[in-house]
């Protein structure tokens, strides 16, 4: 076995890639229960592409016969059902584990020097599972993935000179048809994924050459022994990957109970108006996103004016990019920050989930209402966060990371 390695690595740099990447990576060892979103995202990256593979050698990409097809995979392919369960389940795991995981970066203050192209990297990456959700959410062909499509590409219609021709240009034709599914199917499955891949390859990348960040926002680097070892980091792996294995299973069982016994998620993951095909001359009593999307459909109805709502929604997603440049705090975690960051970061979260909720109801006065107070919210934890990071009182950060 030694000679075959030194035979490999004669010629490309596999054990150099372990050691960098895994056995002589050091993290810190204070890692916690929010570290385990990072692994998880790819595990469940990886039963995206898995499954989406298996997924389209059955499915038919044509307006006349998607719907048909989708119903024949759960009806009458092998394993069909479970495939694409283990799919639109893992959709919305997607986004939980990322959500979860850029609170992570919010907490700890991951996005602060010199992680800064790590957390623009993840931000790109969140982009484009936006843009690949957005893409899959229209190839079943139901009412609700055709009427959601419909109302969300008309949105590009609001653009001054150009917003018509545009709109035209994404759809294909004159209103969404067989011609807009065949392009939203190949951007789906080739393009996108590729693009996303690429990008967590970036982001991974980008991680290991600043090393990772821990709870305490201590840099492991400053402190080594005469080898040169961080004195608080232990290597990746063994540790971390058996640490990693457990929270995996404890996700594959809630993922798999999801799967087989509630894979609608109360018409959340699977909504009810998609068990019936697309029909352009029946429109939903109520139009509404996947639940992930929420958040930003939500700002966007909070806003009157349908211009100004489309750039309101449109900024929520761009300030996130920013985001580095905006936090002027000396230390990095919540936990050595001051009273101010803390009560800004808890009214975000708030008013994050309050838009996500009412993004999934229909519009009423009082809800508009709130979803202005949460749209300010939500924009004021950042316009104000270079001014509150500098002004408030931190404590002092410990030299060494604590437990």
């Amino acid at each position: 076995m030694s000679k075959f390695m030194d035979w490999v690595d004669a010629r490309f740099p596999a054990t150099k890639m372990w050691e960098d990447h895994l056995s002589k990576y050091y993290a810190p060892k204070n890692f916690n229960f929010f570290y385990f979103f990072g692994s998880l995202a790819l595990l469940v990256l990886v039963n995206q592409i898995l499954t989406g593979v298996w997924l389209t050698m059955s499915y038919t990409p044509s307006a006349e016969e998607a719907f048909a097809s989708v119903e024949y995979i759960m009806r009458d392919v092998e394993y069909g059902a479970i495939l694409r369960l283990l799919h639109s389940t893992g959709a919305s795991a997607f986004f939980i584990v990322v959500y979860l995981h850029m609170f992570r970066g919010l907490l700890y203050g991951s996005y602060q020097k010199p992680r800064e192209l790590v957390w623009v990297f993840g931000m790109l990456i969140y982009l484009a599972l936006m843009a690949e959700a957005f893409m899959g959410y229209l190839l079943p062909w139901g009412q609700m993935s055709y009427w959601g499509a419909q109302v969300i590409i008309s949105l590009f219609g609001a653009i001054p000179v150009i917003g018509d021709d545009l709109t035209q240009w994404i759809r294909g034709d004159y209103l969404i048809s067989g011609i807009t599914l065949n392009r939203f199917f190949a951007l789906h499955v080739v393009a996108l994924p590729i693009v996303v891949l690429g990008l967590v390859v970036l982001h991974i990348l980008a991680l290991h050459e600043v090393g990772s960040n821990n709870p305490d926002g201590v840099d492991i680097k400053k402190l080594k022994d005469e080898n040169g070892i961080p004195l608080d980091g232990i290597p990746f792996h063994p540790y971390y990957t058996v640490k990693d294995i457990v929270g995996v299973v404890v996700f594959l069982f809630v993922f798999c109970s999801i799967v087989f016994f509630f894979p609608e998620m109360g018409g959340y993951f699977l909504e009810k108006p998609n068990f019936e095909p697309a029909n352009a001359f029946k429109t939903p009593e109520h139009i509404a996103p996947v639940w992930y999307f929420t958040p930003f459909y939500a700002i966007l109805r909070a806003i009157p004016d349908k211009l100004m709502g489309v750039i309101a929604m449109g900024a929520a997603i761009a300030v996130l990019f920013v985001l580095p440049w905006l936090d002027r705090s000396p230390v990095k975690s919540m936990r050595y920050k001051g009273w101010m960051s803390k009560v800004w970061l808890l009214l975000f979260c708030v008013a994050f989930v309050i838009l996500g909720v009412l993004g999934v109801l229909a519009p009423t006065p009082e809800r508009t209402l709130l979803s202005q107070v949460c749209t300010f919210l939500y924009f004021a934890y950042f316009i104000l966060m270079p001014f509150y990071t500098r002004l408030e009182k931190t404590k002092p950060v410990p030299e060494r990371v604590t437990g």
